[in-house]
Formats: structure tokens, C-alpha cells, sequence
């Protein structure tokens, strides 16, 4: 049994930086984990600890029941593929697809048969003696995955393998990774930035964000059941709707939800306006996504259609309802602001005032949870316009069993079923 187990794992530089923090994970035998988040949220970082290639600050690592901080890379029984694939480029494919196997001193007739068979199950049998520079893009990451898994290693570590492709082509290789990973049932841990690439490959995904785990669970249940404003928001084209609203909550008539000048009801006999009973009086923020709304003439909301966006297989319309939006990026995390780093916006305001092409800015003034957005756009999905203009008003109804409800820290005010 091959499993992955990260116990409250920390990664500090020497810098200060804290790149990872408290990490708590488990890859079961078999499974295709993904982690997921934006740059520099720590995934890849989270992966080269795995691998050996960074040391764990703190926390523990186990690999099939070892405890692995210490562990040398080579004898951690895993393989892993890079961005670029990093192949070498005076070998051919089948030089490079049998490389390990050298290494570790098996006899080419051996290996013979086992190089054909992968190579026929990943389509690159007919470039075996091809070199690396003759091959497109999706045949060297094919090459790569094929020295990774001839091996068999008990673990496998895919780091932004389909990032450096066309659009066409990580479509098919993404359903060709899934199918070959879950045939020879190895333990994967993948690491992308793209939220479809996620919620098609996964068994179960974790999110991350500035080095804290946000949410981790199934494909469908980080999406429909996110457990933070930053989940929902990632996983979310078009942006989900996070919206303010004031709560009151009246014994007889249960939870009134004020949104600018209009109001939601939510009777007591819905689960989660006992979850709001505690925050009568303040704020928290609705998440509401695009296909949740519709039009509606007796809709709870009214306002005026400020755009409408044709996509091809569907209409996106923006509607100026007077309400506060909420932008993920303002909530605090819960820990301390992360240091040693100052990221590129930072480094470049103090390179302008350095160079006096700006001048010292005063203290900003602290964003308030939640911050808004320059608009309060509404934004909802459309099978065709149907009779809809822009600058006519209109009523929208929302799919009350879909709002998501957050509190101002971010997370989520009613349970998250998991």
C-alpha cells in the first residue's frame, strides 16, 4: 500500500518566507490527488518536499507507513515530471523512456518488451528512435511520463506537466494522463493552476492559497460545497457573485437578508438560517453563481441591464442592482501576513519612488473585510438573449438552495457536507 500522509507540514526559507504552513493531507493508495491554486500559493513547493528536493522545516512526511523527512530522494520509491519535461536531449526516445531502468541495472532484453508496451499506451511507439528536438511539444511530455512510469514507482509527482501546451492539446493529453494513471494505479500527486484541468483529472482536490489549505475534497464537492470565499471564487468562470448583505432575524418571520435596498427572505424552516441566528445584527457574504440566477418576474432582486456578452453557446449579462460585491482578495488570512517576500507590486511601487518617478505614498488606510468591487454588477448566464436589452430593468430570481452563505473571516457560516 502506497500512500501519502503531509502531518502539519511547514516550509520556512531562510528568508523568513513561510511558503507553506500547518499543511495536513492524506493521498490514500491509488488515488490522483491534485493541489491546486493560483502562483506561489506553495504547490509546487508541497511537491518538492515529497520528492526530497526540499527539506521539510517542520511537520512530518510518510511515505507507505515511513516517516520520509530525512529520506533521500532516491529511496523514496517515486517519480516525478517536470513543467518542461527535462529530457535528454542526445538520447532518443527509447534512451530516454529506458534510462532508469539502466540506472538501476535491469538488462535491456528485459526491458524490451515493457518500453513497446508503454510507449504504445501513451501513442509515441513510432518515435522511439526519434531525438527529443525532432518531437512536438505533447510527444516530449508523453517521452517524460514514460521514463517516469517505466520504473514503476510506488508514487507520482506531476508538477504543471500540460502548462507549456496549446489550449487543443492539453484537452487531449489531460484526458490521456487521467486514463493511464488510473490503469497502472499508481498514487499521483498533480500539481496545476488550472481549475478545469483539476476538476477533470482528480479523485480529490486540495486548494491552496499563500501557503494555507483552503479546501479539500472532490471535484464536485469544492465546487458545489466550497468551504471559503476564496474556493468558491477560484473554482468559479464565470466569477461567481459574492455579494454583502446585512442579517436580521426576526423570531416569527426567520432570517431577512438585506442586499443594497432589497431583501431576501430565508425561513426558519431552512437549515441555515439557524446558522445566521448568531450573526443578527452584522454582515456576512452571499455567494451566488451565474446559472443560479434567472430572470424572473416576480424575481427578489430588480435592476438595469448595464452589458450583455455573447460566448458562443451562451449569453452573459451584467446588471447594475445596487449591491455591494465582495472581492476575495481583501478577507485576512487567519494566520500573519506572510514576510521576506514582497511580491512583484510592492518591489515596483518602491522601485518608482526610488527613482523619483512617483512620489511617498501616506499609509493606506486598512481595507475592511471583504473590500468591493468598482462596480455592483450583477452577473448572470443566458441560453440565448431572449428578448433581453441592454438598459431595460429586469427581476431575478435566485436558486435559494444554491446560495452559499460566508462569514466576514471568509469562511463558510452554514456546515460544509463533506
Amino acid at each position: 500500500m502506497t500512500e501519502v500522509v503531509l502531518d502539519a507540514v511547514n516550509k520556512v526559507y531562510p528568508d523568513g518566507f513561510h511558503a507553506v504552513r500547518d499543511l495536513t493531507l492524506r493521498v490514500p493508495d491509488g488515488e490522483l490527488f491534485v493541489l491546486l491554486g493560483p502562483s506561489g500559493c506553495g504547490k509546487s513547493t508541497v511537491l518538492r518536499m515529497v520528492a526530497g528536493l526540499e527539506e521539510i522545516t517542520s511537520g512530518s512526511l510518510w511515505l507507505s507507513g515511513r516517516l520520509a523527512n530525512h529520506l533521500p530522494p532516491r529511496d523514496r520509491d517515486l517519480a516525478m515530471v517536470f513543467q518542461n519535461g527535462a529530457l535528454y536531449p542526445h538520447r532518443n526516445v527509447r534512451g530516454n523512456i529506458s534510462f532508469p531502468l539502466e540506472v538501476a541495472g535491469e538488462n535491456a532484453a528485459d526491458s524490451h518488451e515493457r518500453i513497446i508496451e508503454l510507449s504504445r499506451a501513451l501513442g509515441i511507439e513510432e518515435t522511439l528512435n526519434r531525438l527529443p528536438s525532432t518531437l512536438s511539444g505533447g510527444q516530449r511530455q508523453r517521452v517524460a511520463m514514460g521514463r517516469a512510469l517505466i520504473r514503476q514507482p510506488g508514487i507520482f509527482l506531476m508538477d504543471e506537466p500540460l502548462s507549456n501546451l496549446d489550449a487543443g492539446l492539453r484537452t487531449e493529453l489531460r484526458m490521456e494522463i487521467g486514463a493511464l494513471v488510473r490503469s497502472v494505479g499508481v498514487t499521483t500527486l498533480y500539481v496545476t493552476h488550472d481549475q478545469t484541468e483539476a476538476l477533470t483529472l482528480a479523485d480529490r482536490v486540495a486548494i491552496l492559497r499563500r501557503g494555507i489549505l483552503q479546501d479539500v475534497g472532490t471535484p464536485q464537492q469544492v465546487y458545489d460545497d466550497p468551504a471559503t470565499t476564496f474556493t468558491a471564487a477560484f473554482l468559479s468562470a464565470p466569477p461567481i457573485n459574492l455579494v454583502r448583505a446585512s442579517v436580521r432575524a426576526d423570531q416569527n418571520d426567520g432570517v431577512r437578508l438585506g442586499i443594497g435596498g432589497q431583501e431576501l427572505h430565508m425561513p426558519w424552516s431552512d437549515p441555515r438560517a439557524t446558522a445566521l441566528v448568531s450573526r443578527h445584527g452584522s454582515s456576512v457574504t452571499l455567494g451566488i453563481r451565474a446559472d443560479a440566477l434567472r430572470p424572473d418576474p416576480d424575481g427578489q432582486i430588480s435592476g438595469r441591464v448595464r452589458a450583455l456578452e455573447f460566448h458562443g453557446h451562451e449569453w452573459l449579462a451584467h446588471v447594475e442592482a445596487g449591491v455591494a460585491l465582495v472581492d476575495t482578495e481583501a478577507f485576512r488570512d487567519d494566520e500573519p501576513q506572510q514576510t521576506g517576500q514582497e511580491g512583484e507590486p510592492g518591489l515596483l511601487r518602491r522601485f518608482l519612488r526610488t527613482t523619483g518617478i512617483v512620489a511617498e505614498e501616506a499609509p493606506a488606510a486598512p481595507v475592511p473585510h471583504g473590500g468591493v468591487h468598482r462596480r455592483s454588477d450583477l452577473v448572470f448566464r443566458l441560453e440565448s438573449r431572449s428578448g433581453i436589452s441592454v438598459g431595460e430593468t429586469i427581476r431575478l430570481s435566485i436558486d435559494a438552495e444554491r446560495m452559499l452563505l460566508f462569514g466576514e473571516d471568509g469562511r463558510r457560516v452554514d456546515k460544509v457536507e463533506r
